[in-house]
């Protein structure tokens, strides 16, 4: 770039650790020392502000967009709102799914049905403007959402997001696990005899049943996020008929 003391490499493989692999500056800087560059860690700093500059410009080049989507044809458009606290403004953030373009990211201070829907048309406008085809909406199931696209978009397949269809689909397990880990609570106390028993003698049987006892364990402290390992069942079970 223009007066500049590193190439684009170099750029992007800063923004890549920043926005991909979440590294601290002081990581970075570490990192792009043991490459051999020599760079002094204030202008990490600076080529990550260069990056976000650089993604912004590209965002932004509107005629760019516009010619990819015209060749295109068609979007599949996908709306989601992002919220950074409670009682901040919510970004809503419009995208076409094939070619990854961001259509329109605006922040709004309320999400009703009239807010969504002015932003909706906006982007209808635009592509009705290229002459390109919605062939389908996708977004969570948030009623204010699907109202909008039903009155902007009504003839065109509102779908909800892989996302969100399987964190609703997972929520039975989950409930499972949880009452798995009542279950195991009940159970916690006979744990510890059962594991100095096997501390006497080292047996394949014992160490089959060391790896049980160790499941049981970890079962308590994973707050049910990690899916059950299948040796659960066979705990439970064991605990229940007193092996």
């Amino acid at each position: 770039m223009p007066h500049g003391e590193f190439g684009l490499e170099v750029i992007a493989l800063v923004g890549m650790w920043r926005k991909r692999s979440h590294r601290s500056v002081p990581e970075m800087h570490q990192a792009l020392l043991a490459r051999g560059i020599s760079i002094a860690e204030r202008s990490v700093t600076y080529l990550m502000q260069r990056y976000e500059e650089l993604v912004a410009l590209r965002v932004t080049d509107h005629e760019r967009i516009k010619a990819r989507l015209r060749k295109q044809g068609h979007v599949i458009l996908a709306i989601d709102g992002l919220q950074p606290d409670v009682g901040h403004e919510v970004l809503w953030v419009m995208r076409d799914c094939l070619s990854e373009e961001i259509l329109l990211a605006r922040p709004l201070l309320s999400s009703t049905q009239g807010d969504l829907t002015a932003l909706l048309t906006e982007v209808k406008e635009l592509l009705q403007q290229l002459k390109v085809a919605v062939k389908g909406v996708i977004s969570d199931g948030e009623e204010t959402i699907r109202s909008a696209v039903a009155f902007v978009f009504p003839r065109v397949p509102h779908q909800l997001c892989q996302f969100h269809y399987l964190k609703d689909a997972t929520k039975p397990l989950y409930e499972a696990d949880q009452h798995a880990k009542t279950q195991l609570k009940k159970q916690r106390l006979r744990v510890r005899p059962i594991e100095r028993a096997l501390e006497e003698h080292q047996t394949p049987e014992n160490e089959a049943l060391r790896g049980y006892c160790l499941a049981v364990r970890a079962s308590l402290t994973d707050d049910g996020r990690s899916p059950r390992p299948r040796l659960w069942p066979q705990v439970i079970r064991s605990h229940h008929s007193g092996e």
